[in-house]
């Protein structure tokens, strides 16, 4: 028969599984390490600054509860308490840390001989054990609220076991090796013949076993609850995050006021429907000849310029970049909501893809990288847009003639011999009156021009 592994194994396991996880998110979420930084920066700043001010008043008030020159050694120690605050800051740091894990430990064992061993000003020969009679364990619980400030939940909990395990190290060396004054212990059990529980209650030379079990116990249930909200803190660190992830991909594709919108927003943007939008296509014109003839770092430079000027002029003028096609770009105006200046929008942002392609492409010219011309479609009208796929691998998507037709537009350009076409039902959305009337003075309207794959001609406007 296999023995059954006892029961602080699978809490460890779980704890280490807990702590791999959240590495792991960390390491492959940039949003989630860089908030887990500034939450340790941030935090630890935090904890030093309360850890300063709490030993600065309990440095006030100890003269006032004990007003004696023997407190001048305690005042010192709270120096040097504030001191090494300072200098776990200094070399605070996210993740593993074994400076940090010394000065935390040596904060620990500072502590607790600073309550443990006599004061050696003091000029009676005080038992060791009679040091427990200042209920000094009190100050431990400075110490664990301010790790929740500055550590993770796990340490937080660590801490709790730590005091625990070094405070019952103290209550046996006092009880084993400590100054003992036995006529004291002999005085009060003269003075309190009829009273033996009193009189052993108050012997300065006992440890007083139950009461140290008591405080190791709800040490460790506080460290316990501390842990556990640190953990729920953490749990919603990840969780924002996450969502600062969802906003950042979201950003990739929308511009930034969009995906304030789309993150506010309480209905499905998911859900099929049909609306209005304005669909653009651009492309690099020649793409296939100069990934031919270049080296594979000098193409994707290329791209990457190119789809530098598409998205800021994209994003600039409200549109949504929906996906990228190799070399080219498909958008739209009006996705996921409609707006009164889509075509406006649209019109705008192809102008400024040209003008800016071509800023880029005559200044990487000048540096003797290849230069590239763009062309770009547009067209106005109907689409169907919501979520397509399978559940595992679902994609928002906007389908439709319209998107058919704006490609064509797109692709027409080289027979045209011209930069940008649009469709005659954008140019008459501009010119609608609700909207500022645009007038195509730089455009040519060519009448009847045929698409490939459609049967019925179309009208479109061009730049030559």
């Amino acid at each position: 028969m296999i023995d059954a592994p006892p029961p602080a194994r699978p809490l460890i396991n779980q704890f280490r599984r807990m702590r791999e996880e959240e590495e792991r998110l960390a390491k492959e979420n940039p949003h989630m390490a860089a908030a887990l930084t500034e939450e340790k920066r941030e935090g630890h700043r935090l904890a030093v600054i309360a850890r300063t001010i709490a030993l600065l008043i309990v440095a006030i008030v100890l003269p006032i509860v004990n007003f004696h020159p023997s407190v001048l050694v305690y005042e010192l120690v709270l120096i040097v308490l504030i001191g090494m605050g300072w200098l776990q800051l200094r070399v605070a740091s996210v993740g593993y840390s074994r400076m940090e894990l010394f000065l935390l430990y040596a904060d620990l064992i500072i502590i607790t001989l600073a309550i443990t061993v006599p004061n050696p000003w003091m000029i009676e020969p005080v038992p060791s054990a009679y040091s427990f009679e200042f209920n000094t364990f009190i100050y431990f619980f400075i110490f664990l609220a301010l790790s929740t400030l500055a550590y993770s939940w796990r340490t937080v909990w660590a801490m709790g076991t730590q005091v625990a395990v070094i405070w019952l190290v103290a209550i046996i060396l006092i009880y084993a090796f400590g100054r003992q004054v036995p006529h004291l212990t002999s005085a009060i059990t003269e003075a309190l013949p009829m009273f033996p529980f009193l009189a052993s209650e108050l012997d300065p030379n006992s440890v007083r076993a139950n009461l140290r079990f008591q405080e190791i116990v709800v040490f460790l249930l506080v460290a316990a609850i501390l842990a556990v909200k640190g953990w729920r803190s953490n749990q919603l660190l990840i969780r924002q995050a996450l969502v600062a992830e969802e906003r950042a991909n979201l950003s990739r594709y929308f511009p930034a006021s969009m995906v304030d919108s789309l993150a506010s927003t309480k209905h499905d943007i998911g859900a099929v429907r049909s609306q209005e939008v304005a669909v653009l296509f651009t492309d690099i014109v020649g793409f296939t000849k100069i990934a031919e003839t270049e080296t594979p770092e000098r193409v994707m430079g290329l791209l990457r310029a190119y789809h530098q000027v598409v998205e800021k002029a994209l994003f600039e003028n409200g549109g949504t970049l929906d996906k990228y096609l190799g070399d080219g770009v498909m958008a739209t105006f009006g996705t996921p909501e409609p707006g009164e200046h889509d075509a406006i929008n649209a019109v705008n942002a192809a102008k400024q893809i040209l003008r800016d392609a071509q800023k880029v492409s005559a200044d990487r010219h000048s540096k003797g990288e290849p230069p590239f011309k763009v062309s770009v479609g547009l067209h106005y009208g109907p689409v169907v847009m919501g979520d397509i796929g399978p559940d595992r691998r679902l994609e928002f998507a906007v389908v439709g003639d319209t998107v058919n037709v704006a490609s064509r537009l797109e692709a027409a350009t080289r027979e045209l011999k011209c930069s940008i076409a649009l469709s005659d039902d954008l140019i008459r959305k501009v010119n609608d009156p609700a909207n500022d009337d645009i007038a195509p003075e730089d455009l040519r309207l060519r009448k009847g021009v045929k698409l490939k794959g459609r049967s019925s001609p179309v009208d479109i406007w061009t730049d030559a």
